[in-house]
């Protein structure tokens, strides 16, 4: 009898596990399968959404390639240069002239772009050094040449005699996308290889850092990767490990990584560079017009429904916009084809060209958008490129690199003509310990407007007996010599 039972029982539990077999492959298995055949549906369309998800969560997360790419790529940069006073120009007419400054060292990154030892650094990291030393990731150390260095951007070029260098690619640092990953490799606090990551905060940040010199182009990328002294001049890499941007500032009250940092975009870098190798001077392109960022009040004015654009506040007289007809309250919305909602957006896309480029600008006037041709120039007004031997004959008195003042310059100083002084090199003017961003009003007791009339007053660089204008801080400054 219990033999009957757990034969019986047996046989309802085979046949239990038969039924619940059927159902599976029947109920939960054949739609599962459907769905597979389906790749419109929307449980598939889901399931791939995730799983690209997480494949580009894993590449972000794990740095290890961008790192190995890119670490010993990446230079210190030393320099040695002569200490000046705190105020340099009134010391030296009021101070001890028989004293020697003590000599200042200073660091920085810098990145590899050649095998042959191109090497791009900030330029603030090496103006007015009087010596260069690169020391590499292997720990060999070379004395650099400068280049060329480009104020405007930040952007100086070394150089030095090495063969066979790992370098860092190039990629496009317009491709960048607010929250994508991204590595700064350099030597904060003069330490070697340092690596950090953060993501991509913001674009086309604009943090008035170079307000003092002439043309200056600002559209950082902002990211919260930790940077601190000595990281400026180095890489800003994504996790392809190609160079998107040159690391250049921090925005912190103490100077240290406070959760914001910046770098010059790659599209600006790699236009500067390849001109200071091949012209030795940045071949800067204008479009010949003083524009600001459209506030809300001038769109109301101008009858915009969006705020987007750059407001243009004034033509330039014989200027590229003139010529193809462009007026002052037209809002440009793109420039070849990009589009521009901010001034530093417009100084990037506009910078990447060179005089004589053609372009087209996109732009809003009574309500209609237009496009037109335009053809850009020069500072000088010209189509014509610029080599250094033109600038040093041009624009260069005493040793500083000059340019007239444009009328933001005038207006904000409330001055109708002045010249100022864009780069410091050596001179009598750099004896003298002026600094960029000193206006001359007049010198040798004629008022000047242009590098020209400087030139001229000074006997073509020959004569001072005299020098009135305004220094960096807002001070007034006259001074007469031989009395």
């Amino acid at each position: 009898m219990k033999r009957k039972y757990l034969f019986g029982g047996l046989l309802m539990a085979i046949l239990g596990a038969f039924i619940a077999l059927i159902v599976y492959s029947k109920i939960i298995v054949k739609p599962m399968v459907a769905a597979s055949k389906d790749s419109s549906s929307v449980e598939l369309q889901n399931a791939r959404a995730y799983l690209t998800s997480m494949q580009t969560q894993e590449g972000q997360i794990d740095f290890t390639y961008a790192a190995e790419l890119t670490v010993h790529s990446v230079v210190s940069v030393h320099i040695k240069m002569a200490g000046t006073p705190e105020n340099p120009i009134l010391d030296w007419f009021y101070g001890d002239r028989n004293s020697k400054p003590k000599e200042v060292q200073g660091y920085g990154s810098g990145v590899i772009i050649s095998s042959d030892g191109y090497i791009i650094t900030n330029n603030h990291v090496i103006e007015n050094a009087e010596s260069v030393d690169v020391t590499l990731n292997d720990k060999r150390t070379f004395t650099a040449k400068v280049i060329g260095r480009d104020p405007g951007s930040d952007i100086a070029l070394l150089k030095i005699k090495a063969d066979n260098l790992p370098f860092i690619k190039y990629g496009d640092s317009e491709q960048l996308k607010l929250g994508e990953w991204v590595l700064a490799v350099g030597n904060p606090f003069n330490l070697t290889s340092t690596v950090t990551a953060g993501i991509v905060s913001a674009k086309g940040r604009n943090l008035h850092m170079n307000e003092g010199t002439a043309y200056s182009i600002e559209s950082f990328i902002q990211t919260d990767a930790a940077l601190n002294m000595g990281n400026s001049g180095g890489a800003l890499v994504n996790t392809k490990g190609q160079l998107v941007g040159i690391t250049s500032a921090i925005l912190s009250p103490s100077f240290a990584y406070s959760g914001n940092s910046f770098a010059i975009p790659v599209t600006i870098v790699k236009k500067v560079v390849d001109d200071l190798r091949e012209f030795g001077e940045v071949q800067r392109a204008i479009i010949g017009v003083n524009i600001q960022d459209l506030q809300s009040d001038d769109a109301t004015k101008l009858g915009l429904q969006d705020l987007k654009g750059v407001l243009v506040t004034r033509i330039m007289p014989d200027g590229s916009a003139k010529e193809a007809g462009m007026k002052e309250n037209d809002v440009i919305t793109k420039f070849d084809g990009q589009p521009v909602n901010t001034m530093p957006e417009l100084q990037e896309q506009v910078g990447k060209h060179r005089p004589g480029d053609k372009a087209t600008v996109t732009f809003v006037r009574g309500g209609k958008e237009s496009t037109i041709p335009i053809t850009l120039k020069n500072i000088a007004g010209n189509t014509k490129l610029v080599t250094a031997a033109m600038e040093e004959s041009e624009n260069v008195v005493f040793g500083a690199k000059l340019e007239s003042l444009d009328s933001q310059d005038m207006n904000s100083l409330n001055i109708d003509s002045g010249v100022k002084v864009v780069e410091v090199n050596k001179g009598k003017f750099k004896d003298l310990g002026m600094a960029e961003g000193f206006i001359i009003l007049s010198i040798n007791g004629k008022k000047v407007k242009s590098p020209g009339e400087v030139r001229q007053a000074t006997n073509d660089g020959k004569t001072l007996k005299s020098i009135e204008g305004i220094l960096p801080d807002g001070t007034m400054f006259n001074y007469k010599f031989g009395r």
